[in-house]
């Protein structure tokens, strides 16, 4: 076993971690697509690499499953290393399962048969158990001699995780799990999939490109962009607390309003925001640049006479239950924001953008992609270590891990 331990600072060190990966870079030809990525989950948790096309998230996932033998680094299950470190053992023998994209059914075989594949060393009628266990657990006991054509996309789905978890593995990898099915039926067997892992007690690791879904499965986020995690957390603090520009924007509209810290407040293009409304900001930053992070549903538009607007309506979007504005602010900045399909306001016309968060914003330094990890602005001297992070910190300042229950 090795002795090393990771630096997924998420995981301590007292955590029963299931997967590790210290260090892992993997190259094709000249291109880097994995970068020094380090990661750990923990038993019980479920996990999801989220980013965009091309961010490497995939060939994560496929070096995990030991589809792909990475260039440096090491990865560990349960402790013992897999690969790296002059070792790699061969996929079939990691104990990990994979629900692919496609299904991968066999077309030619029941549910029942489907599930049975990977139990064939099992006594017959431990075997069926085992099968009509499973099938309960997925909800498709009475379609255990159905074919894949059978049924439907969201049972096919719920038969190859059956098949996955037959085996009881150690892991479970998830590659795009959803991205098959049609938009209701998605948002339907991510709930039905939660609660089908939750339930198995399973560990796994999901891969999408899609917010919403990972916000809506996981215990935690991991968001990857150009091959390197750029924050891992709990989806709540990930979203609220971005630690970098291209986390804040890829978890939804976000909109960058900037301002200058004038002592206890922060003067921007929507009035001034009290200090003590931005998390982490204090006044030993007076004087400095920063732009605060707003969400659509941070503030209101309505049309009012120009002597009392601060902007103008340059985009106007419905989207059914909600129309989206794009206002460009006096001060030059643009707001998105989103209101009821009801409330109507007219392209070009003047408006007045009020903050209407009722939740700490987060902020960034101007020029900056992320709040240094000193926390020093200017030059001037960071809060000490006893106050609050800045800026957006990881998860779990408070010391304790993230509620892994349903």
């Amino acid at each position: 076993m090795s002795n090393r331990t990771h630096s997924d600072t998420e995981v301590s060190r007292g955590d029963r971690t299931v997967l590790e990966l210290d260090g892992v870079s993997k190259s094709y030809g000249d291109e880097r697509v994995v970068e020094d990525l380090d990661l750990a989950v923990r038993e019980g948790e479920l996990l999801t690499l989220l980013g965009p096309s091309g961010c490497g998230k995939t060939t994560t996932l496929r070096l995990i499953a030991g589809l792909e033998t990475p260039d440096s680094g090491e990865i560990r299950l349960r402790g013992d290393p897999v690969a790296g470190s002059g070792r790699f053992v061969a996929p079939e023998r990691r104990d990990v399962g994979i629900v692919f994209q496609e299904f991968a059914l066999f077309p030619h075989k029941t549910a029942a048969e489907n599930v049975a594949f990977g139990l064939h060393e099992l006594p017959a009628d431990e075997r069926d158990q085992r099968v009509d266990e499973l099938l309960d657990l997925v909800g498709l006991t009475g379609h255990r001699d159905s074919y894949p054509d059978e049924l439907s996309g969201g049972q096919q789905q719920r038969v190859a995780l059956a098949r996955s978890l037959a085996p009881e593995p150690q892991l479970l990898l998830l590659d795009e799990p959803f991205s098959n099915l049609d938009v209701d039926l998605r948002v339907e067997m991510r709930e039905e999939v939660r609660s089908i892992l939750k339930a198995a007690g399973v560990t796994a690791v999901s891969v999408t490109h899609d917010q919403e879904e990972a916000m809506s499965i996981s215990d935690r986020v991991a968001v990857i962009n150009d091959g390197r995690v750029e924050q891992v957390g709990r989806p709540e603090r990930v979203f609220q607390h971005p630690e970098s520009r291209f986390v804040a924007s890829f978890l939804g509209h976000a909109s960058f309003v900037s301002g200058v810290i004038r002592g206890d407040y922060v003067d921007t293009g929507l009035g001034k925001v009290p200090v003590e409304r931005v998390h982490g900001l204090t006044d030993v930053y007076d004087g400095a640049e920063v732009d605060l992070l707003v969400r659509p549903d941070d503030v209101s538009v309505a049309a009012v006479p120009d002597i009392r607007a601060n902007g103008d309506v340059v985009h106007r979007r419905f989207l059914g239950p909600n129309v989206f504005y794009r206002v460009e602010l006096d001060s030059g900045d643009v707001v998105g924001c989103t209101h009821n399909h009801e409330h109507e306001v007219p392209r070009d016309e003047p408006v007045r953008v009020e903050l209407d968060a009722d939740h700490e914003l987060s902020w960034f330094p101007q020029g900056m992609q992320a709040v240094p990890e000193d926390g020093r602005l200017d030059g001037r001297d960071a809060p000490s270590d006893d106050d609050e992070s800045v800026g957006a910190p990881a998860d779990g300042t408070d010391g304790s891990p993230p509620d892994l229950t349903d």
